[in-house]
């Protein structure tokens, strides 16, 4: 039996302080001791440019070159005919082609245009830009991900943004013909060798060879995300990624090896990744404890999924649905599950998760490559506040004004008004001004300002 996979009564003095071990998750996602060390790697790439980089790509990928130049890496579209010289992995080339038109499919209805209204001489417009270059991060530590590329270069794509760059571990990017030609493909043109914080510092200041980016997306590991948090006062980022998680909430009785499996596909991403499990019925948690003690020695990636459930991993037994419900919504997970009809029925009641999938035929799993939403999605009890990655988090929003002289003399006094409560003379004169029986900007007469910000 396996029993680093706890099954506790959330009520209980046990529930109680897994419940509270789970609230603290996110404190794993930046640690003060590797803080520092990142903010001084950070700080080595904004002041020395080129040539710190060199240093710490020669310490820390134990990578010589005499140029930065030599870290361009160059996609390359490879033959997809499936054989036995086929240098892409069996069924790649067609999955990838369905999760690519998935993922452009969901994220079009993203695009809009902006926004005109015109009222009593007031025009108000909503300008959406895009941003112009964007920086993608992608994660090759302890797996290469073709699906990190997909997920979040083409909502950037379909935003519109000028210039995509990528970032990935050289040694992973060389090992992984999948990864490669998933950025031909999906035309990514600059990409370079970097992992780690280094990378995150090239892109957010820019060296002599290096442009700077406006944003950075993607997730990855401690180093990476405690980068971006240093960076992100000079830089936008998309969030802070902690490791992955999932809550499954189980009604009544359901397929044990679906939901084990289900736990393993999250656990297995990170020793801190959290696979929790919520539901009303003792005999299925026991059941998916046993399926898990079955299938986790199967798997290549056992020690971290072992590590991941020994940490994060546990059933929570409820009394009811509405208590399983009061439990996601104080997590806030990045990922929810809900199988069996009660389960499924808190659909509409979730606020926050990152994602929510459907009844026992709707994997996390999908989510991660072919239903169509990004899987860059919020972690660590963020989704209160945090949404999942789209075409908007590419976009600028500016706006355009534009009064008639009888809608400025309609708002003047009103404008005036309130810049005298906030103690603001200046505003007040510049407001009333556009009064009427105010000189005119447009026939270029001068006249006096009115004494005194409290006026009429």
């Amino acid at each position: 039996m396996m029993r680093t996979f706890k099954i506790v009564k959330l009520a209980s003095r046990r529930g109680r302080h897994m419940l509270a071990r789970l609230d603290r998750r996110s404190e794993h996602v930046l640690d003060p001791k590797i803080m520092r060390k990142a903010a001084d790697i950070v700080e080595t790439v904004r002041v020395d440019g080129d040539h710190g980089l060199r240093r710490l790509v020669r310490k820390l990928d134990r990578v010589r070159v005499k140029r930065i130049q030599e870290l361009r890496l160059e996609p390359t579209l490879l033959p997809t005919d499936s054989g036995p010289a086929s240098v892409l992995p069996a069924g790649f080339p067609e999955g990838l082609e369905r999760a690519i038109a998935a993922v452009e499919r969901y994220h079009k209805s993203q695009v809009h245009p902006g926004h005109r209204m015109v009222e009593d001489g007031v025009e108000l417009i909503e300008q959406r830009r895009p941003l112009r270059r964007v920086g993608v991060y992608v994660p090759g530590g302890r797996a290469a991900y073709p699906s990190t590329a997909i997920m979040t270069v083409i909502p950037a794509q379909l935003a519109g943004v000028d210039e995509i760059v990528v970032t990935t571990p050289a040694a992973s990017f060389a090992r992984n013909t999948a990864l490669r030609h998933t950025l031909a493909r999906l035309g990514v043109r600059e990409v370079w060798g970097l992992g780690g914080a280094h990378a995150v510092a090239a892109l957010a200041y820019g060296t002599e060879t290096i442009r700077r980016v406006d944003k950075i997306v993607g997730p990855g590991n401690q180093w990476v995300t405690a980068a971006k948090h240093r960076v992100s006062a000079d830089v936008a980022i998309d969030g802070l990624a902690g490791p992955s998680e999932v809550v499954i909430v189980a009604q009544g009785e359901n397929d044990p090896q679906r939901i084990a499996a289900d736990l393993l596909a999250q656990a297995e991403h990170d020793p801190l990744a959290a696979a929790v499990l919520v539901t009303d019925h003792r005999g299925l948690a026991e059941a998916v404890r046993a399926a898990l003690a079955q299938q986790l020695p199967k798997l290549t990636t056992a020690a971290t999924a072992r590590t991941s459930l020994r940490n994060q991993g546990c059933a929570f037994l409820v009394d009811d649905m509405a208590d399983a419900l009061a439990l996601v919504e104080r997590l806030a997970p990045e990922h929810v599950q809900l199988v069996g009809a009660g389960a499924e029925a808190l659909a509409e009641q979730i606020r926050n998760a990152g994602a929510v999938f459907v009844g026992a035929d709707t994997p996390e799993v999908f989510g991660d490559y072919v239903a169509g939403p990004s899987h860059v999605l919020p972690t660590g009890g963020t989704a209160r506040f945090a949404s999942a990655l789209g075409v908007e988090d590419f976009v600028r929003r500016s706006h355009i004004i534009r009064y008639s002289r009888d809608a400025a003399a309609r708002d003047a006094v009103a404008a005036a008004a309130i810049a005298d409560v906030e103690g603001l003379p200046a505003h007040a004169v510049a407001a009333r001004l556009r009064a009427i029986g105010g000189p005119s900007t447009e026939s270029g007469s001068t006249g006096s300002a009115p004494s005194g910000s409290g006026d009429a």
